[in-house]
């Protein structure tokens, strides 16, 4: 029995970046063997299994074959007489088809240090255009490493593919789990062109039209490091509320991004015009975004377009509109309901108190 460390561990090593998680194929084992020296096996299609101690995942070797479309289309077969090259062929990519034996020594059968070198995103073999996923993972990979380019015959291959309807089998929630990942890396513009390069973009989000300003605006908010839901946001800024509906429905989008979107581009004339904006506008636009009870996210939606206009902390609108809630939610809601003697003149009042008190912090501001 022989275990090597592969895949994005070694790939991320010979990059001379942190290596995060670390994955491991045995060579010459029986799942029974896996089994007498403490590993707890967790595979569903085939046998992986948890180290005792260090819970990271051993895979014995395989191989795979195509039975139907999408990526969930495969019979997987394990021996002890399946060989690491046999393993290795089977991967997506050159630069995650390297093997690193527990003495150090590397097994890179396909180039993938050749390609690591001269930074280019190639296909092992032909088997890569029989899993979809494979190419929502390299979009994704190129927003993680953006100086990579794909190799004319790996861009051919994935063009076909979409051709041949390939990508028309991916289920929804796999789909966006690799958006979502590829929209949280440092570049997520470049996802998004090698999408529409291969013409997968169309099939999946055909909604998107990219142009460089939504390029600009995705980039802008991996800058500015915010979280998932503002990075959707401003992807979907420039769209109608119904097609954000439509598109998030289509992937099944998780409620919070899908909300935020909606809001965002919804509210974005407004905010953008929010230095022009009185006081009683301001509250409007607190209540009318809920701000007043979740507060976070409104912080969310100015930052979403703040992206759009690709400017950073020091966004004017933001400042006045964020103030202007502050100052709206330190107004004590519940002492005024209680000294209120006319109970249908509750909101009324609670209202007027909060236009006053926004009115205070903009005569300060």
């Amino acid at each position: 029995m022989k275990i090597y460390t592969v895949g994005g561990a070694v790939r991320d090593q010979l990059l001379g970046l942190p290596v995060k998680d670390h994955d491991h194929v045995v060579v010459g084992a029986t799942p029974e063997d896996m089994l007498r020296q403490g590993f707890r096996p967790v595979g569903k299609d085939f046998p992986v299994f948890l180290h005792p101690k260090t819970q990271e995942e051993y895979a014995l070797a395989r191989t795979e074959r195509k039975t139907a479309p999408g990526y969930r289309g495969f019979v997987f077969h394990t021996a002890p007489d399946v060989t690491l090259e046999d393993d290795l062929v089977r991967r997506d990519l050159t630069i995650n088809a390297i093997a690193q034996a527990e003495d150090g020594t590397l097994t890179d059968p396909f180039g993938g240090i050749a390609d690591i070198r001269n930074k280019i995103f190639r296909h092992v073999s032909d088997a890569f255009g029989e899993d979809p996923v494979r190419i929502l993972r390299l979009a994704r990979f190129a927003a993680r490493f953006n100086t990579f380019t794909v190799a004319p015959a790996t861009l051919a291959l994935m063009r076909r593919m979409v051709h041949d309807g390939e990508v028309d089998a991916l289920v929804a929630e796999r789909v966006w789990q690799e958006v979502a990942k590829g929209l949280m890396e440092s570049h997520p513009s470049r996802m998004l062109t090698v999408l529409h390069e291969c013409g997968a973009l169309a099939r999946i989000m055909p909604e998107i039209m990219l142009g460089a300003h939504l390029l600009q605006a995705v980039d802008h908010a991996a800058v500015q490091g915010v979280d998932l839901p503002v990075r959707f946001a401003a992807l979907m800024l420039q769209l109608s509320k119904a097609a954000i509906e439509q598109l998030s429905e289509r992937l099944r989008v998780p409620n919070e991004c899908r909300e935020l979107a909606v809001m965002a581009a919804r509210e974005r004339e407004h905010i953008n015009g929010a230095l022009d904006l009185g006081a009683e506008a301001i509250v409007a636009l607190c209540e009318r975004c809920d701000g007043l009870r979740k507060p976070q996210r409104f912080t969310q939606l100015l930052q979403a377009v703040a992206c759009d206009g690709l400017v950073a902390a020091d966004f004017a609108p933001a400042a006045r509109l964020q103030g202007g809630l502050d100052a709206a939610r330190g107004v004590n809601a519940g002492a005024l309901a209680q000294g209120c003697v006319e109970p249908k003149r509750i909101p009324e009042v609670i209202h007027a108190a909060r236009v006053a008190a926004v009115q205070a912090f903009l005569a300060q501001a």
